[in-house]
């Protein structure tokens, strides 16, 4: 990726948008699971503050016509709820006792 991905009103965020402005539920997924948790924590600490406002920002848009820079942030929200997880309830990346815990999706909610 190259150029801006998120809409100036998110341009903070860009360091995280090549690593976390993931299209699908696996690939975030996979990225959590390798992902240091200082890592996930700072794009954690960073964002959370500007989530709804981010939610808001998407939700200007009808799903069949979100704008690139909209979609990629998007994803990124869609990457926090991943990481919350990780953050708020298990303290690390891989929650504990899920053997090789993996997202298989037959499809995915759009976008």
């Amino acid at each position: 990726m190259t150029g801006p991905l998120l809409p100036s009103a998110f341009a903070e965020f860009e360091p995280y948008a090549e690593k976390w402005c993931l299209a699908t539920e696996p690939e975030r997924w996979r990225t959590r699971l390798n992902t240091p948790m200082p890592e996930i924590r700072a794009f954690y600490d960073a964002f959370s503050p500007r989530f709804e406002e981010a939610i808001d920002y998407c939700d200007k848009f009808p799903l069949d016509a979100v704008p690139d820079d909209a979609l990629h942030l998007l994803h990124l929200v869609y990457s926090m709820i991943m990481v919350s997880m990780a953050v708020e309830v298990f303290g690390t990346q891989k929650p504990a006792d899920s053997a090789d815990a993996e997202i298989h999706r037959v499809s995915a909610p759009a976008p």
